[in-house]
């Protein structure tokens, strides 16, 4: 595996697991009770970005080992697909 790939795969995995962290901790101004005039109720209060977006590092980080130790390790990969689920004809 090229560096390239490994950018690119953590790129990804860091994406995917973007969408998980985001709601983590997440009140609207609807639940703290402190509604902003001209925004939305369902608006986070306090959206903590920048923690979200450390927190979020690190799980894609724990992530991409794991997939790093499974294709490089024990050495799967799609072109191992078909060892694994055998085809009985």
């Amino acid at each position: 595996m090229s560096w390239f790939t490994g950018i690119a795969v953590y790129f990804i995995i860091w994406w995917l697991t973007l969408f998980a962290v985001l709601p983590f901790g997440a009140r609207s101004q609807a639940d703290s009770g402190e509604i902003a005039p001209g925004t939305d109720p369902g608006a986070p209060a306090r959206p903590r970005l920048w923690l979200k977006l450390a927190v979020n590092s690190l799980v894609a980080g724990v992530v991409f080992v794991a997939w790093w130790f499974v294709v490089h390790r024990l050495g799967y990969g799609f072109d191992r697909l078909p060892s694994i689920f055998p085809q009985d004809r």
